[in-house]
This record gives C-alpha cells, sequence and structure tokens, in this order.
C-alpha cells in the first residue's frame, strides 16, 4: 500500500511537472485592481510567480551571464523618471517584485538567499554542458528536469522514510495508512512541487535530520548520525531561516544525550550557513542577506512594489494588509489562512503532540515525548515569530507557507493519535473529513501554488473581506 500510495503521488505531482504553465485567470485578474488584461496572448512561461521568477532569473544570470545581477539601471536623462531599467528582471517570464536594487551599483538583484539558487544553476550549467539546453530555447525540459530533481526526488526519499517510521511506530494498519496517505495528498508539499521554491526542499532536509535523532534516542547515537542530522539541520536553515530553530532545539538534545556528538554536529550544522554567507559576499560584496534589509533603500526604491506599499494613500492587495495582531492570529490558525482550516487533518497532530508528552511506551516513549516537545515548541515560537514579524500572510499562497517546513514533524506527531482513532467508527469518519478538506486545499490551487487559498478566493467573491 506505501508503494501504491507512492507512486500514485510521484505520477500524479509529476504530470503537473510536466504540464507546467503560467496561467492568466480571468477571475484573478478581475478581482485585481491593479492588474490590466494584456492586450495580446503573453508569451508561454513555465515560471509562475515572483516568488520562484526570482530564483530563475538569477540561475539563467549566474550561468548565461556569469553575474548574480538580474537587471541594471541606468541614468537617462531622455526619460520622465531620469533613469531606465534593462536586463533578465525585466523580460515577460522574469519579472518579480522579490529583487533589491544595490545603492551604490544601481544593480538589481532576487533577494532571496543565493545557496539555494546557486545549487539549482549547477543543474542547468550541467543541463547545458551535456544537452546544449539553453533556458530560454529549451525551457520546459530545463524547467522540469530542475523540479524533478529538487521537488520530486527528495520527496521519495522523503515518504520512504515516513513509511519507515510508520512500520516502527504504528500499532495499526489504518492509523499507518491515514499518516501515510496524509503525507501524500494531504500537505502542501505536493501542491508546491510544481514551483521552485525553498518550502518543500526545507521540509525534507528536516526529515532528513530528525529521522537519525529519532532513530539514536531509541538506539544510541553514532557519529554518522550526527553527521546526517547536523548536515541536514545547516542545510535546512540555508533554505529556510526559521528552521534554525528546529536546529537549536536538536542541538540543546544532542548537548543532552550524546554531548561529544556536537565535534561533528557543529561543523556539519556550520556548513550550509557558512556557504550561504559566501555565496551571499559574493553575490553583493556583503555579509548581510538582501532579505534582511526590508525596509530600507535596497526595497523601497523609486518605482518598487515595496515603496508603493508604504507611501500609498490607500494601498491595496494582500501585501498591504495590516490588520489588528489578533485577527492576524486567528487567520494564520483557523482563518483564512489557517493552519488547521485549510488542513485539518494537523489537528491530530496537535492532539498527538499533546498526548505523546506523556509516552511510556517501552522502547519508544523516549523519542516520541522529544518528537511530541520538538512539534509543540516549534508551532508555538513560529506562530508566534510571524504573527510579531509579519502582516501579508506570505502574500499569494495557496497555503500558511511559514509552516511547510514543519510539515515531517506535524506528520510523524499524528501516528499515536491515528492509532486511537482508528479503533472508533465516528472519530475515523472525521478523520476522514479532515482529511478530504486537506486534499481538497492541498489541490485547490490548480494552475499555480501561488494563488489565494480557496476560503479566502471564497470570502472575496462574496465581498466579505478584500485586500
Amino acid at each position: 500500500m506505501y508503494g501504491m500510495l507512492l507512486v500514485i503521488t510521484v505520477g500524479m505531482t509529476g504530470a503537473r511537472i510536466a504540464n507546467v504553465e503560467n496561467v492568466a485567470e480571468p477571475s484573478i485578474w478581475r478581482d485585481h485592481p491593479r492588474r490590466t488584461w494584456p492586450a495580446t496572448a503573453p508569451e508561454p512561461s513555465p515560471t509562475f510567480s515572483s516568488n520562484d521568477r526570482a530564483r530563475w532569473a538569477t540561475v539563467r544570470a549566474l550561468v548565461d551571464r556569469g553575474t548574480f545581477a538580474i537587471g541594471e539601471r541606468i541614468d537617462d536623462p531622455s526619460t520622465a523618471t531620469g533613469y531606465r531599467d534593462v536586463g533578465i528582471l525585466w523580460e515577460s517570464s522574469y519579472r518579480t517584485i522579490d529583487v533589491v536594487l544595490h545603492p551604490q551599483t544601481k544593480k538589481f538583484y532576487g533577494s532571496k538567499p543565493p545557496l539555494f539558487t546557486c545549487m539549482v544553476a549547477g543543474e542547468y550549467w550541467l543541463l547545458k554542458k551535456l544537452f546544449g539546453w539553453d533556458i530560454e530555447v529549451q525551457r520546459w525540459p530545463v524547467v522540469c528536469t530542475i523540479l524533478v530533481t529538487f521537488n520530486i526526488v527528495p520527496l521519495v526519499v522523503f515518504l520512504l522514510l515516513l513509511a519507515r517510521f510508520l512500520e516502527e511506530y504504528g500499532r495499526t494498519d489504518w492509523g499507518r495508512l491515514f499518516v501515510f496517505a496524509s503525507a501524500c495528498f494531504g500537505t502542501f508539499m505536493t501542491a508546491f512541487a510544481v514551483a521552485l521554491n525553498n518550502h518543500t526542499p526545507a521540509a525534507c532536509c528536516i526529515m532528513f535530520a530528525v529521522m537519525p535523532l529519532l532513530r539514536g534516542l531509541r538506539s544510541g547515537f553514532t557519529s554518522g548520525q550526527m553527521f546526517a542530522v547536523g548536515l541536514f539541520s545547516g542545510l535546512a536553515i540555508a533554505f529556510d531561516l526559521p528552521c534554525a530553530s528546529f536546529a537549536g532545539l536538536a542541538f540543546l538534545l544532542v548537548a543532552w544525550q550524546y554531548p561529544r556528538g556536537l565535534l561533528v554536529y557543529i561543523p556539519m550544522l556550520a556548513l550550509a550557513p557558512a556557504l550561504l554567507l559566501a555565496a551571499n559576499y559574493i553575490s553583493l560584496g556583503d555579509w548581510i542577506p538582501a532579505y534582511a534589509r526590508f525596509g530600507t533603500e535596497w526595497y523601497e526604491y523609486p518605482g518598487s512594489h515595496w515603496l508603493r506599499v508604504r507611501t500609498d494613500t490607500n494601498p491595496s492587495g494582500i501585501d498591504a494588509a495590516n490588520e489588528p495582531k489578533g485577527i492576524y492570529l486567528f487567520h494564520n490558525t483557523l482563518g483564512h489562512h489557517g493552519l488547521f482550516s485549510l488542513t485539518p487533518i494537523w489537528i491530530l497532530s496537535l492532539i498527538g503532540a499533546i498526548r505523546g508528552l506523556r509516552s511510556t511506551e517501552k522502547g519508544v516513549g523516549l523519542p516520541i515525548r522529544v518528537l511530541s516537545a520538538f512539534t509543540l515548541i516549534l508551532i508555538s515560537v513560529i506562530l508566534a515569530y510571524y504573527t510579531w514579524k509579519t502582516n501579508n500572510y506570505g502574500g499569494w499562497t495557496s497555503g500558511p507557507r511559514w509552516f511547510f517546513w514543519m510539515t515531517p514533524l506535524m506528520l510523524l506527531s499524528m501516528v499515536g493519535i491515528c492509532d486511537r482513532v482508528s479503533q472508533s467508527a465516528w472519530m475515523r469518519w472525521a478523520a476522514y473529513l479532515a482529511l478530504g478538506i486537506s486534499a481538497f486545499s492541498v489541490a485547490w490551487p490548480v494552475f499555480s501554488p501561488w494563488r489565494h487559498p480557496w476560503i479566502l478566493q471564497l470570502l472575496i467573491r462574496q465581498g466579505w473581506l478584500i485586500y
């Protein structure tokens, strides 16, 4: 059954990747006050949104032009603005708001952390050398191959590791298969596998780190396990900075259970972040990441999206959302971008983690207690951090992407409660309903994962809420 579900998941996700294309949806354009329906048919493109286009533009610039810069601002007194913008950034397939303008060099750079982009550029360089593929000529072969490499291949390993965990820790077939089906069809990892994004690889890295961690707690730690935990925790940080909270908890756990393992864990943990800083310095001539300059002239230059959001007297769009923190917290948990409203299977994870804190089962009690503590602490920390620091729900996104990297912890925390649910008919039907809603939310963004969630679109079309 694991193999059957895995093959179906790979087949469906692979088909979506093979059919990847940016589609202009009339309803989206109609509801957006600043968009004008194109007068002529747009150029076909396998790039979706500002988020992935910033990365694709940098990948192309690195391999085809040997630079991190994706554009440049040139002084031109003949124009009304006094300047002219040129470069990859201004081509239709690469337009993005996730960009900064270097105030000294007047060059544009993608604002995304550069290490992941460099890894993708490495594969594009290899494809170009081996097959002569050019991302502007053979767009779909290049993009689809890279998406399979960075999204589907790690996802297969992710699911195989999950199946192994379920066989070791699960006690009922129904519970095991429910968790595995949830992983295949009820999480946003598959929805976002069709786009170049940092959340899917980060989630896979967390799974690759947490499995040896739990194995060490159950059977005794080894240097090889510390190598894996450190390496993949560091990669997760380089892909998705909030993963540092997981790495911090792992550090405390290793220091408590296997202190000498820190001699391996710490160097491996530092490797990917060090490479990230080095790539950042090479690209910008500065150690400070571009995204750390939000709110400065790097982002808010004349003509930028972010300057408009800050200075418009009546700004519109999700990026300009500025609700009371209580309402924002509600929508991030139970509202239109809700972790538990869009994917209610995570309610089982929450209950399972709370119950797991008291686990005394022989042989697995300690791993379950640690896993449960990690899950509950990280949910609380991430929810508090983003409620405090952000106001736009992650922009145009079909789900609560701040939490995507926590998917493996949430899935693993479900196992015990799903075994309990299997014993009751009404609880099984409640779980089926939760999985059905989760699968609906994941499948909703048919054309692109960078769309508003179905709950928000419903509210907008009923006129109950407008951003």
